[in-house]
């Protein structure tokens, strides 16, 4: 019999492979990113001089890099500030530079997830094909590994197939679940999912949403009467409000950040499908232009297949062994 939840979003159990340290699976998905940021060894080996035409280059690096044209042009006028204090003289200065600065543009306060006061409400959010519902069923399952009482709340009612994977991870988790009927008013689930969140002494409540985003002006209409009612059932509003977008997208991830950081009022950012294919210079646009940091990545399917992003940690990954 053909297992009903094997499917693209929600492959079945395998049996356990040779562990793969957190670290080299990360720089393993960043292969792309470092292929596209190779002109900057290349750069640094020469020891060029500081010139207009080293400045010129270095911002066709960046923005090939997906860092896209606002963040790299104040990443480079920063440069060019530092450089003519410190009488940088050479490209390897530049470059060493940069690569600092990578990381302090990633770092912001408030990157772990606040969920100190109980019931804690995290609205996740971001458009269909993004992996919310996958990322919800992760969550769960880290939360519930640290002893939690979570609830997840299928409060996207326009896809039935969302609500049954999440079911199923749910299940798998250990976690509790309250879904509503297909199409009726997501903000009745909510209301559901906040009162048996009440009743059942839960840690945290997990809210999954609806991401059709060709209807962006009723999705977003829909997330706000959530909040609202999330707000109204627990005395505030939601603890975390968490976007995930597909890291494959480049610039249309930055495009979705800002579009539901004006609706929601993000708190943070899930960057998914962080693989070979996508370019990690997005990342640095995403917290530069919205101020929003990065909570977590993935880096695949699998249920531990996410994790905390670390800013040095992925800066490292990014840059290491790029020659």
């Amino acid at each position: 019999m053909r297992d009903p939840v094997a499917t693209a979003e929600f492959p079945p159990l395998r049996a356990k492979r040779r562990r793969v340290s957190w670290f080299g699976r990360l720089k393993e998905s960043l292969t792309r990113s470092r292929d596209s940021l190779f002109g900057l060894e290349t750069m640094a080996l020469a020891r060029r001089p500081v010139d207009e035409s080293l400045w010129d280059d270095l911002e066709e690096i960046l923005i090939s890099a997906d860092f896209g044209v606002p963040t790299t042009e104040k990443i480079v006028t920063a440069l060019r500030q530092v450089a003519k204090q410190d009488r940088y003289q050479t490209s390897d200065q530049v470059v060493a530079r940069f690569k600092r600065d990578v990381q302090n543009f990633l770092t912001l306060p408030s990157a772990d997830l606040a969920l100190d006061h109980p019931p804690a409400v995290v609205l996740v959010v971001g458009v269909n094909g993004s992996g919310k519902t996958t990322t919800i069923g992760k969550l769960a399952t880290a939360l519930r590994a640290k002893r939690k009482r979570v609830l997840v709340v299928a409060a996207d009612t326009f896809r039935a197939a969302a609500a049954e994977q999440l079911g199923v991870w749910a299940e798998r988790a250990g976690a509790e679940f309250v879904r509503g009927t297909e199409g009726c008013d997501p903000s009745s689930v909510v209301f559901d999912g906040m009162q048996a969140a009440k009743a059942r002494n839960v840690d945290v409540v997990l809210v999954d949403t609806a991401g059709r985003l060709q209807t962006k002006n009723n999705l977003m209409e829909e997330l706000k009467k959530m909040r609202r009612v999330i707000e109204r059932e627990m005395g505030a509003p939601p603890a975390e409000t968490l976007l995930v977008v597909d890291g494959t997208t480049g610039q249309n991830a930055l495009s979705q950040a800002r579009l539901f950081n004006e609706a929601t009022q993000l708190t943070g950012i899930i960057v998914t499908k962080l693989d070979s294919t996508a370019k990690g210079g997005v990342l640095v646009g995403i917290v530069d232009q919205l101020t929003v940091p990065i909570k977590y990545i993935g880096l695949g399917e699998s249920a531990d297949a996410l994790a905390p992003f670390n800013p040095a940690e992925f800066t490292k990954a990014l840059f290491e062994s790029a020659a």
